[in-house]
């Protein structure tokens, strides 16, 4: 599912709202992960702290009207995509959580569909893409050093 930059923007400020509450001067206090919450039938985009206390709350029409039952799989990539250029624009930088946290996408009963983003100073979250073709070079590369 291909979002408009509207739509994209709008996601983008919803979390920025949200973790704007994550925002201060002082030290790393809060203990939470952040969990986004897309709903295909009202379009709305919910984001919740550990303690379902709703951070943002905004409408994404084109999810109101995506009809496929593959609704979660569609959405994951963009906000996982959304996500990634926020934090390399430095947008998470400020925030009071303590790290690691997570952003995670949850489904209508709440249950963890996929960790979007993990922000750690030391961790860094693989994914599929990365992993590609790792099998054969490390094969590859065992193959030489058995050679020698």
């Amino acid at each position: 599912m291909k979002l408009s930059e509207q739509s994209l923007s709008i996601i983008k400020s919803a979390i920025q709202k949200a973790v704007a509450k994550y925002t201060c001067n002082c030290e790393q206090t809060a203990v939470t992960d952040i969990h986004l919450q897309p709903d295909q039938t009202s379009g709305q985009l919910n984001v919740y702290n550990d303690d379902d206390e709703e951070l943002a709350n905004v409408m994404i029409e084109e999810w109101a009207t995506y009809d496929g039952d593959d609704f979660l799989e569609n959405v994951e990539p963009s906000l996982r995509s959304i996500l990634c250029r926020m934090k390399e624009a430095g947008d998470f930088e400020k925030i009071t959580i303590l790290k690691p946290y997570s952003f995670v996408l949850v489904d209508e009963e709440k249950e963890t569909v996929a960790e979007l983003l993990l922000i750690d100073d030391d961790t860094i979250l693989v994914n599929d893409e990365l992993l590609k073709g790792l099998d054969k070079e490390l094969d590859d590369f065992l193959k030489e050093l058995l050679e020698k």
